[in-house]
């Protein structure tokens, strides 16, 4: 038996007996483990497996023991996310922490930054949103006004984020401010602030979903310590490009969907319940074929995603590539939620009220919300630039 095969004989004794039953059903969006400050569990297991695996530092399975990470080899963490699949386990922990700023940390941060929030990141005990786009620096985020004022012993920061994810209900937000106002890219720096800190304000948006996950974030004379700069004085671009690649990869991953309904398994179920089932298919050969090749598409896409992740961890990050994925994998989120309402007939028409059931309405309301996977994380005519210029190497027009 070799040292891979003892580790995953070892992992999967230790899951089945830690991974609550409850833990390993379909996650509804209201369960979702987002961590933090005042966070709220509806069900007890949830805190129970995130607390068990974050114990072992599985929440970052690859991130270094020494910051609280689980030290694992990507053989290793492999093997842990095929055992975590093989029992249906829930993700215990989902965090823009893990997904965006962690690995800018590790790779940007001091030493003392680095023990002092990855830790709690990996245990959940923070939850971040991310301070980028402005009403007036959206695609062109270099052009952010947002300025920090160097005050001797603090920065005084003042200024304006907009579309930022859950900032009502987080606890700290990581920032791009101007700190030179006599240029554009070269002026920018990356600061961790408090949200609770004296001036800081979140208003929620509505969407036409009908969900606020968004909000606008207002910083009036806001107090930051000089330790909470990461990186370098006006350095933060650099920063700021290396954190949106880990964010478009985590966006493109939403063409992978989740659980439930909206999960390939989910949409097949469906399909056989509206449209009735042909031995073990679906029925109507036209539903059948579009279920088919969205079905191909997704196993395509999740197959290049691993090799692509393999070989970024081998390197120094995807880079451009980031965007190709960022791209595809929000065209094919949005092309899985039009299916869905295929799928579901006349049922796609609920918005609420007696006679649809709360997935019908999930699914509905998540297919309006689907739209904006095209613009956040860096708009998909931008994506297209960046390929064009950085991939395929095209010239200006």
């Amino acid at each position: 038996m070799t040292e891979l095969d003892t580790f995953r004989a070892e992992t999967r004794a230790w899951l089945e007996e830690n991974c609550p039953e409850s833990m390993r059903t379909p996650m509804p969006e209201r369960e979702t483990p987002w961590g933090g400050r005042n966070a709220d569990f509806p069900n007890p297991d949830t805190k129970v497996w995130l607390d068990r695996m974050a114990s072992r530092g599985w929440t970052a399975p690859e991130w270094p023991a020494e910051y609280g990470g689980g030290g694992l080899s990507k053989d290793q963490a492999r093997i842990l996310q095929q055992e975590m699949s093989r029992i249906n386990a829930r993700t215990p922990l989902a965090s823009f922490g893990l997904w965006m700023l962690g690995p800018a940390l590790l790779e940007f941060a001091s030493e003392e930054q680095k023990k002092k929030y990855l830790g709690e990141i990996v245990r959940g005990e923070i939850r971040w949103c991310q301070g980028y786009s402005e009403p007036g620096a959206g695609s062109d985020l270099a052009g952010l006004q947002t300025k920090a004022e160097d005050k001797g012993d603090h920065y005084l920061v003042n200024g304006q984020k907009v579309w930022t994810s859950y900032a009502d209900q987080c606890d700290w937000i990581f920032c791009l401010v101007r700190t030179d106002s006599s240029v554009k890219h070269d002026g920018i720096s990356f600061l961790l602030i408090d949200m609770d800190t004296p001036g800081v304000e979140a208003r929620p948006i509505k969407l036409i979903s009908g969900a606020s996950p968004f909000c606008e974030t207002f910083l009036t004379d806001v107090v930051v310590p000089k330790e909470n700069l990461v990186g370098e004085l006006n350095k933060g671009w650099t920063i700021a490009k290396r954190l949106l690649e880990h964010e478009r990869t985590m966006i493109s991953a939403m063409g992978m969907g989740g659980g439930g309904a909206a999960s390939m398994g989910g949409m097949e179920a469906m399909a056989k319940e509206n449209f009735g089932e042909d031995g073990d298919k679906i029925a109507n050969p036209a539903i059948r074929e579009a279920v088919t090749n969205h079905k191909m598409d997704h196993q395509a896409f999740a197959l290049t995603l691993k090799r692509a992740a393999d070989e970024a961890k081998a390197g120094q990050g995807m880079g451009a590539a980031a965007s190709m994925f960022k791209y595809y994998g929000t065209e094919l989120n949005k092309r899985r939620f039009e299916l869905l309402l295929d799928v579901m007939g006349t049922q796609a028409l609920g918005w609420e009220g007696e006679g649809f059931d709360a997935r019908e309405l999930s699914i509905t309301r998540s297919w309006l919300r689907s739209k904006g996977n095209s613009i956040e994380g860096g708009t998909s005519e931008v994506q297209l630039n960046v390929i064009a210029k950085r991939v395929l190497g095209l010239p200006d027009a």
